[in-house]
C-alpha cells in the first residue's frame, strides 16, 4: 500500500512540476518572440526556441545570436565593434572586397552616354542604360523618384539611378521660358497667292484683301473677311477654296446669292439665276405641250398667233421673290436684253446697257451671253465655280476682282 501510495504521489508530484514549468515559460514568453510549442519533453530548454528578427533584412535568427545568419548585419553595440574592427584587418572576418576597376571613390563613367554615374545604382541616371560599378555623386537636392522612393541626388538626371525611371519632372522649370504657342490650321497653312480686289461703280479699284488660307470666308459678321456695312451680305456669305493650285467660290446658302460675271458663253440650266443690269431673271424649262383634246361640240378656239411652242422661260423677280413679268423662250428664236433695244427692254434700268444680253437658241438649248454691255452678265453660283485670273465675283454689294499670277 505504500509502495502504490509512493507511485501515485511521484506521479502527481510529476504532474505539478510539469505545469510549475509550463506556466514559467509561458511567463517568459511575454519578454520576447517564441518559435515551437511546448511538449511534453524532459528536457524543458529544448521545447523552448526563442528567435529574434533583423532589423535590415527581415531574417529569423537565434535569440543568442550576434549577426544575422542572411544579412551579417550585428545585433548589438559590442557586435558593431567586433564587425568594426574585422572589417579593418584586426579580425578574422575579411574587409569587403572592391570590384576591379571600380573607382574607390564611388565614382565613374557611364559605357553608353559618357556621364558620370552613381557606381551604388545599378543604371544610368541620364540614359537609363545598365552601368558599370563608378560614378559620382552631386549634392543638389531634388524630389524622390516617384516610382521606387530612392533619392535622386543631381537635378540633371532624366532616369532613376535605381530603377530607370524617367524624370521629366524631376529638374527645377525655368523662370523664363516662351508663352506656348496656340495651334491654328490657319497660321500654319502655306500662303496663298490670291487677293481680292474691290471695283467701285465708276471702275476705280479700291482696296485689296489677301486670302487667309486654303479656304477663306466672306461675310459681314464672324467672317475671315468681313464687310460690316454691306447690308446685302449675309454674316457668313460665301467660301473661297484655293486647291491644287485653284480657285474656285461656293455659295454658303445666302439671301442675296453670290455672282459670277460671265467670261464667255454660259449654257442656261432650269433654274439658273440671272443678274442684267439691276434686273434679277430667273430661267426655267418648260417642256413641250401636248395636244389640245378637242372641244365636244367642235367648236374651235381662238388663240394668239405665236411662232412656234414654247419650251422655257425667263421671269423677272421681285425683291419678294414673287413674280412680275415673264418672257418665254422657243426653239429657233433668238431674244435679245436691254434698256432701250431688244425684244424685251428695261427703259428705267439705268445700269442695263442699250443692247445689254442674248439668249440664242442653240436646238433645244438655251445660250446665254454678254453684248457688250458696261457692267456685264452674272450668273449665280450653283455650286463650287472654279474662278481664274481677272475673274469678277458680286457679293452683296462688293464687286471684287481676283488677282492670282
Amino acid at each position: 500500500m505504500r509502495r502504490r501510495r509512493g507511485r501515485a504521489m511521484t506521479a502527481a508530484t510529476y504532474t505539478n512540476l510539469r505545469s510549475s514549468v509550463n506556466l514559467a515559460l509561458l511567463t517568459k514568453r511575454q519578454s520576447g518572440p517564441y518559435i515551437g510549442r511546448l511538449t511534453a519533453s524532459n528536457d524543458p530548454a529544448e521545447a523552448i526556441r526563442l528567435m529574434r528578427t533583423c532589423a535590415h533584412c527581415g531574417r529569423q535568427n537565434d535569440d543568442g545570436s550576434r549577426f544575422c545568419m542572411d544579412c551579417g548585419k550585428p545585433f548589438s553595440a559590442s557586435a558593431m565593434a567586433i564587425a568594426d574592427s574585422a572589417g579593418a584587418g584586426g579580425g578574422s572576418v575579411p574587409a569587403t572586397r572592391v570590384q576591379a576597376g571600380a573607382d574607390p571613390t564611388g565614382t565613374g563613367t557611364c559605357s553608353a552616354c559618357g556621364h558620370a554615374v552613381d557606381a551604388t545604382m545599378p543604371f544610368c541616371a541620364f540614359c537609363g542604360a545598365k552601368i558599370e560599378p563608378g560614378g559620382a555623386v552631386a549634392t543638389a537636392a531634388v524630389p524622390p523618384c516617384p516610382k521606387c522612393g530612392a533619392a535622386i541626388a543631381n537635378t540633371d538626371y532624366k532616369f532613376c539611378p535605381n530603377c530607370a525611371a524617367p524624370l521629366a519632372a524631376a529638374g527645377p522649370v525655368p523662370e523664363h521660358h516662351a508663352a506656348t504657342q496656340v495651334f491654328s490650321a490657319k497660321a500654319t497653312a502655306p500662303k496663298v497667292p490670291v487677293s481680292l480686289q474691290v471695283v467701285a461703280e465708276d471702275g476705280t479699284k479700291g482696296n485689296k484683301y489677301s486670302l487667309v488660307g486654303e479656304e477663306t470666308t466672306i461675310g459681314r459678321v464672324g467672317a475671315d473677311l468681313t464687310f460690316p456695312d454691306d447690308v446685302y451680305l449675309s454674316p457668313i456669305h460665301a467660301l473661297l477654296i484655293w486647291k491644287d493650285g485653284k480657285l474656285s467660290v461656293r455659295d454658303l446658302g445666302s439671301r442675296n446669292g453670290t455672282w459670277i460675271f460671265l467670261e464667255g458663253p454660259h449654257k442656261l440650266v432650269d433654274g439658273d439665276m440671272v443678274l442684267v443690269g439691276s434686273q434679277l431673271l430667273r430661267f426655267r424649262r418648260l417642256g413641250y405641250p401636248g395636244p389640245h383634246p378637242p372641244e365636244a361640240d367642235a367648236t374651235r378656239r381662238m388663240g394668239s398667233l405665236v411662232p412656234s411652242a414654247d419650251i422655257a422661260s425667263l421671269a423677272q423677280l421681285r425683291a419678294d421673290g414673287s413674280v412680275r413679268d415673264v418672257f418665254h423662250l422657243s426653239p429657233g428664236r433668238d431674244m435679245a436684253i436691254g434698256r432701250d433695244r431688244g425684244d424685251w427692254a428695261f427703259p428705267y434700268d439705268q445700269s442695263m446697257s442699250g443692247s445689254h444680253a442674248l439668249v440664242r437658241s442653240e436646238d433645244a438649248d438655251f445660250v446665254l451671253a454678254d453684248n457688250g454691255s458696261r457692267n456685264g452678265v452674272a450668273v449665280a453660283a450653283r455650286g463650287d465655280v472654279v474662278l481664274r485670273k481677272a475673274s469678277k465675283i458680286l457679293v452683296g454689294d462688293k464687286l471684287m476682282l481676283v488677282e492670282m499670277p
